[in-house]
């Protein structure tokens, strides 16, 4: 476990660390924080809005303004970066009844899927999907300008670390996972708030620094209330995507395995804001790449596509705002990936675990598991969050090019 010269620990903390910062402290249970994350960190402890202390995640590393991986609490104000460019993004499970599922049918769905759902960059559908799932979307200018884009990107998987992945669980059941968000129309929403949000700073002469990406927004004003609203649709559209991807993909599995049933289902989303109450105070909270872990809530945290993911229950833990990873987290950039991974070693990582998976190009070094940190580890890192309660290990992953 390494330490830093500018920490240290507090003995009465559930947490790894404490940061001695500013104005706030930051909690982490994160034993290799990046310098550039750990700065971000700090940024976010010295706004004068921010409440209590600084939460970063076992899987932290760096965002844009700030970290991946964190979770902080505000008394009156958001902030878009907070949030992130991918709103709503989060994890869909599936559990079914099958206990076993033949290396043929996992080729023959991931053919199927691939024909139904658009997968990679700026791929979407052809036409508007069915609005089932929309039909009472704000009128926000931001959303009704890119609504019909938004309408034909619906059951869409995306790029990057987006995934769709069928698992065995250490309970002996086959579960389908989803993991995408609300494609370029949470780009655009954080993207317009946040180049708002830095005008009305400059306006009124903000003493946060502009370099460090932190626009703010009074919750209780026109353009904050706005952004919440919008932003609380985009968590919704990205979780009616995850969820039309789920049911196209039960369609597939029902049609190539007569005798399948499906039992369960979860959604979890952890890239957001909303009011809860902590240390008898109501804030906002915004989980930027972290998963809400209440006393006993369900919490789904994958890993990458050759190492196990897991189902979980919270633990309610205060100090974390009631959160935990959202999976493992990157070590490296997609960039360094690609150019300091072993492009044979990577693959005969996946190719022993005997999985199928989507690494046939050094180009896709990106979503290597070498770019990710081991999963064990930051689990063993957040036993204070969370109980583990089914590991699930890969059999078959689709993900798009970046």
């Amino acid at each position: 476990m390494k330490w830093r010269t500018n920490c240290f620990k507090k003995e009465d903390s559930d947490s790894n660390f404490y940061f001695d910062t500013t104005l706030n402290p930051i909690f982490s249970w994160c034993d290799n924080v990046e310098d550039s994350a750990l700065e971000q960190a700090k940024n976010l402890a010295n706004l004068p809005f921010v409440c209590k202390n600084i939460a970063l995640m076992p899987d932290a590393h760096t965002g844009y303004g700030m970290p991946i991986g964190g979770v902080i609490a505000t008394d009156g104000y958001i902030i878009p970066n907070a949030v992130g460019n991918d709103i709503g993004c989060g994890m869909h499970l599936i559990k079914t009844n099958l206990t076993e599922i033949s290396k043929e049918s996992l080729l023959k769905i991931r053919s199927e899927i691939r024909k139904v759902i658009p997968i990679g960059v700026g791929k979407i559908h052809k036409k508007p999907q069915k609005d089932i799932y929309l039909s009472d979307y704000t009128h926000n200018r931001i959303i009704t300008q890119n609504i019909t884009n938004a309408l034909k990107s619906l059951g869409t998987l995306g790029a990057g670390n987006h995934f769709i992945e069928i698992q065995k669980g250490s309970d002996g059941f086959i579960y389908i996972m989803i993991h995408c968000g609300s494609r370029n129309l949470g780009y655009k929403v954080c993207k317009y708030y946040d180049n708002l949000a830095k005008e009305i700073n400059a306006e009124y002469f903000s003493s946060v620094p502009k370099n460090h990406d932190l626009a703010f927004l009074p919750i209780n004003s026109k353009e904050g209330s706005n952004y919440f609203t919008d932003m609380h649709w985009c968590t919704l559209y990205a979780r009616n995507n995850r969820d039309l991807i789920g049911t196209r993909i039960k369609d597939i599995f029902v049609k190539e395995i007569s005798n399948v049933s499906f039992t369960e289902d979860y959604d979890v989303p952890h890239n957001y804001a909303a009011f809860e109450n902590h240390y008898d105070k109501n804030v906002i909270i915004h989980r930027k790449g972290a998963t809400r872990a209440r006393e006993r809530e369900i919490c789904i945290i994958p890993g990458s596509q050759g190492s196990s993911s897991y189902i979980c229950t919270g633990k309610g833990n205060e100090e974390s705002f009631m959160s935990c990873s959202h999976g493992a987290g990157r070590t490296m950039s997609c960039s360094k990936a690609r150019k300091t991974l072993d492009y044979d070693v990577e693959l005969k990582k996946l190719d022993d675990l005997g999985t199928i998976h989507t690494i046939t190009s050094e180009k896709q070094l990106s979503e290597a598991v070498g770019a990710y940190k081991d999963i064990s580890k930051v689990m063993e890192s957040q036993k204070d969050l969370v109980d583990i309660k089914v590991e699930l290990k890969p059999l078959m992953t689709i993900k798009g090019d970046r």
